[in-house]
């Protein structure tokens, strides 16, 4: 059975968090398909064009690497793409109990797709999009939170 993942999120903007679990997930499945998920109820503060190219960018390198955006439940997003596992990056502790519920109830609406959990390495685990963009909004400097494609277009955005 050819190996496809889901790693699902908003990536709102990409941050060496989620590369760090990218680059650990890559020996562990055939194809991995980084799904930007658009929520309509959020505002993101990038668009879903900018996230694409950035994942594209950073992974133009990696044939096993996929990037696309898609609405509605991500498990059904996972038939769609003939995705049998869905990749969910973990922080703290708060971050499983919330990611298990999500895991649990999408294991009842299709037991064919299981939720994969890894832990972010130690030097990226205070790392979250929703800090970067307040640091960003309020003109502070993210590089060291961002890839170095993400932060060079978004300095040159300041520019």
């Amino acid at each position: 059975m050819h190996r496809i993942c889901l790693f699902p999120g908003t990536f709102d903007p990409v941050t060496l968090g989620h590369t760090d679990i990218i680059d650990r997930a890559l020996p562990l499945f055939d194809e991995l398909i980084i799904g930007i998920g658009i929520n309509s109820g959020k505002v993101p503060m990038y668009s879903v064009e900018q996230r694409v190219d950035w994942i594209r960018e950073i992974y133009k390198n990696e044939p096993k690497i996929k990037v696309t955006s898609y609405e509605g439940l991500t498990v059904q997003y996972c038939k769609k793409v003939n995705a049998h596992f869905i990749l969910r990056g973990i922080r703290y502790v708060a971050d499983f109990e919330y990611e298990k519920a999500i895991a649990d109830i999408n294991r009842k609406m299709d037991p064919e797709v299981e939720t994969i959990f890894l832990t972010c390495s130690p030097e990226f685990s205070t790392i979250a999009s929703t800090l970067v963009r307040d640091v960003i909004r309020n003109g502070g400097d993210a590089a060291q939170f961002l890839p170095a494609e993400v932060a060079r277009t978004i300095q040159q955005q300041k520019s």
